[in-house]
């Protein structure tokens, strides 16, 4: 008894469907638009063997020293910043990540090159809250990094109910 994973465009959404037997020609509508152009996705499977503990900082792919030193040198330089001049606060971020090799995201990229010109946080903060909100502020070392000044791709929701095929 087979489950479908099935991506809506118009949605962002993958969504499972079930089917009583083995059906790879079957295209349903989308449960939320009905939208009739889903995609079929590669789904999700399960893992077997050993299972790390939660918290397991072995195999981050950055030095967890270097890391902490960072993370005292900024705390430091935090405590001097004058919190009403966004550029400064844009500034200790762009040391962070330069310290740390961690690359920042698109729409944090985008946000800090606005807090630079001097822009008010909050209104970036309210215009760009649910991207920020939606993606990792930073991108592991190794990760490929976006166009300057632009959004990084945001993952698609998954919706959890099970569908009907």
């Amino acid at each position: 008894m087979p489950i479908y994973e099935f991506y809506c465009q118009d949605c962002h959404t993958i969504y499972n469907f079930f089917s009583g037997r083995i059906d790879t020609d079957t295209l349903p509508p989308c449960p939320k638009c009905e939208n009739p152009a889903l995609s079929r996705q590669v789904s999700r499977f399960a893992f077997t063997g050993k299972a790390k503990e939660e918290g397991d900082m072995d195999d981050l792919p950055f030095d967890e020293s270097k890391m902490e030193q960072a993370m005292q040198v900024l705390a430091k330089e935090a405590d001097n910043i004058n919190e009403d001049d966004p550029k400064q606060a844009a500034q200790l971020m762009r040391k962070l990540s330069d310290m740390t090799g961690l690359q920042l995201g698109g729409g944090m990229e985008e946000a800090l090159a606005r807090m630079e010109r001097g822009e008010d946080p909050d209104q970036i903060e309210a215009e760009m809250g649910d991207l920020l909100e939606s993606e990792d502020p930073f991108l592991m070392p190794g990760g490929k990094k976006g166009k300057a000044g632009g959004a990084r791709r945001v993952e698609p929701y998954r919706d959890e109910t099970l569908y009907d095929l």
